[in-house]
This record gives C-alpha cells, sequence and structure tokens, in this order.
C-alpha cells in the first residue's frame, strides 16, 4: 500500500468546505498536514472561525491552522451570504470556544514552511476557495512550485458559471490569483462546476449520512438541510451540490473523479467574461501541458467516502454539551 498522501486543506468554510475538511482529515489515504484560510464565502474572521469549529467537531490535533488574505489581490470584497449565510456556515450550531489554536504565521508562509520542509513532491496543494493564498504563497517563495506535487483545486467550469454566466465564485472573487496559479508550471487539476454539479446531496445521501449516529454526521446532516434551502432559493437546484469534497475524493481515487488533460487559462480583461475559465478541447493536449480538468463524477462511490470518513471520525471532539 502506497503511503497517504500529504496535504494542504486552504479554505473559506462555508458548507461544502467543512464536508471537504471531514473528509480529508477521516480518509486513512489522507494526511492532513495543514489547514489554511482565505477570504471568500464570508470574512476571513468568519471563515477562520468556522475551520476552527469544524476542526473542534471533527477533535483534529497536531496540525497547524492559520489564516490568510482578509481580501484578494486586486479585486474589492465579494462573499456569498446567499449561499453560506451570515456566518458563512449557517445551519447548526458551533462550539462556543474552539480547542485548536491558531498559527501565528499567515497562511501564505504556513504553506511556504511546510512545502520546503518536505522532500519534493510530498505536499499537494487543495485550495477550495479563493486562490489568494496559494498565489501569494508562489510569488513569496517561488521555489515551492516546483517542490508541490499537484495543485488540485475546487473552482472554475469549462461550460458552466456561478457568479456570471461564464465564471466560478472562487476564480471570480480573485481572478489574478487564479491567473498566478494556474500559469505556474506545477500540475493544476480543476475541479470545476462541470464536475461538482453532479456531487448533489440527494435523500440516499442524506440517509447514509443520517444512519452513522454520530455527533459529526448531525453537524453534517445539519449543513446539508441550510445548503439546500439556500441552494433551491438561489439557484434552483432540487438538491445541493457539494462542490469541495469532490478535489479530496480525487486525491483518495481518481478513478471517483475523471479528467481530461485540456490547457486551461484565465480571462482578466473581458466585460462579460472575467474570471471565465478558458479550457481549449478544440485538439490533444500538448506536451507541455500542465492542466486538466474533472469531468465526470461516481456519485455513489463519492457519498460512501464521505460516510466511511464520518465512521472513522467517530465523535471526533464532540462532547454532550455539543450535541
Amino acid at each position: 500500500m502506497s503511503a497517504p498522501r500529504k496535504i494542504i486543506l486552504d479554505c473559506d468554510p462555508g458548507h461544502d468546505d467543512a464536508v471537504a475538511m471531514i473528509l480529508a482529515y477521516g480518509n486513512p489515504d489522507i494526511d492532513l498536514v495543514a489547514v489554511t484560510t482565505v477570504s471568500g464565502n464570508q470574512s476571513l474572521t468568519k471563515v477562520t472561525r468556522n475551520a476552527l469549529s469544524v476542526g473542534t467537531i471533527c477533535g483534529i490535533k497536531g496540525i497547524p491552522f492559520a489564516a490568510g488574505a482578509d481580501r484578494p489581490i486586486v479585486r474589492p470584497l465579494e462573499y456569498a451570504p446567499d449561499i453560506h449565510g451570515d456566518s458563512g456556515m449557517d445551519g447548526p450550531e458551533q462550539p462556543e470556544k474552539s480547542t485548536i489554536e491558531l498559527d501565528p504565521r499567515h497562511a501564505a508562509q504556513l504553506i511556504i514552511d511546510v512545502v520546503m520542509a518536505h522532500e519534493p513532491g510530498e505536499i499537494t496543494l487543495v485550495p477550495t476557495g479563493a486562490l489568494t493564498n496559494i498565489a501569494l504563497a508562489a510569488r513569496m517563495e517561488p521555489k515551492i512550485v516546483e517542490r508541490v506535487r499537484e495543485v488540485v483545486l475546487m473552482g472554475g467550469g469549462y461550460h458552466v458559471g456561478n457568479w456570471s454566466p461564464v465564471a466560478e465564485f472562487n476564480i471570480k472573487i480573485d481572478p489574478e490569483a487564479a491567473h498566478i496559479v494556474f500559469n505556474e508550471k506545477w500540475p493544476v487539476v480543476m475541479v470545476g462546476l462541470d464536475l461538482t454539479h453532479q456531487a448533489l446531496c440527494t435523500p440516499d445521501a442524506v440517509e447514509k449520512i443520517e444512519k452513522v449516529g454520530t455527533g459529526p454526521a448531525k453537524f453534517v446532516r445539519e449543513l446539508m438541510d441550510f445548503f439546500a434551502e439556500t441552494y433551491k432559493d438561489a439557484q434552483g437546484f432540487d438538491y445541493p451540490p457539494v462542490h469541495d469534497p469532490c478535489a479530496v475524493a480525487y486525491i483518495i481515487d481518481p478513478t471517483i473523479v475523471k479528467t481530461q488533460k485540456v490547457p486551461v487559462d484565465i480571462e482578466l480583461t473581458g466585460t462579460l467574461t472575467l474570471g471565465m475559465t478558458v479550457a481549449d478541447f478544440r485538439a490533444p493536449a500538448p506536451e507541455d501541458c500542465h492542466t486538466w480538468v474533472a469531468t465526470e463524477l461516481d456519485h455513489g462511490r463519492f457519498w460512501d467516502l464521505i460516510v466511511d470518513a464520518l465512521e472513522r471520525i467517530g465523535e471526533g471532539g464532540m462532547t454532550a454539551e455539543m450535541k
């Protein structure tokens, strides 16, 4: 058996970011070595509190959590309260106090430190929010680019958008950061909306989560209840798409999330297309292409991974007061 994949989860919790963290922590094929936060679904203060809450609920210990960029590189701040609520993770009650102490380093510096402390090819970056921290880290210490195994990100889409007709939220709110990340020479796997809109939290998925019967499973169920309401109201989905854990699922088992190698770049100047992830499917990818897009999800096996992670976590850090 191969060793677990070491990842840094860079996130903006967010309901689906929370599930991504649970999957990363609870799956034995993933070694979650750090969690970093970036403004996006809500303010940096709120999403950082949410990340610490998820870590507390799951009983995560011994890894650093660090807050990062509180704004995009160039653009004004944008949040998504219509999807994630005022807290960024509305629905379930959160612990009054976290058991995790925030690392004093900026997330970009923590990413650099972790990558440089490991052998080349050991660390995979998994951003599930805006790419600001990843871009800053690559500019602050260019040596990390050749040392990172790959960047597996949730963002973009080669056919559909959600923050505009052609642009996805994580890319659209900081397209300059996305441009930096996609144009560095590390391998980039884009797990975008074309794939994640297949990751619907259907009634059978909810039933599997309920059967786990633990505090963390109840927390996920309550996340999904709120998420279902807002996605129905804001975007007309019958069942909410759970985007971010798809990136983690790809790392666990690439046969669950199929990909295709194609060139991808970011539109920075279009009046109607700012933030579009432009994927070129016209011909076989050139030899020097270093970008892939996710195309097809095995829905059943994807949810089985999440349920298995919840079962392995058990009660995590939940106390009687939290349940």
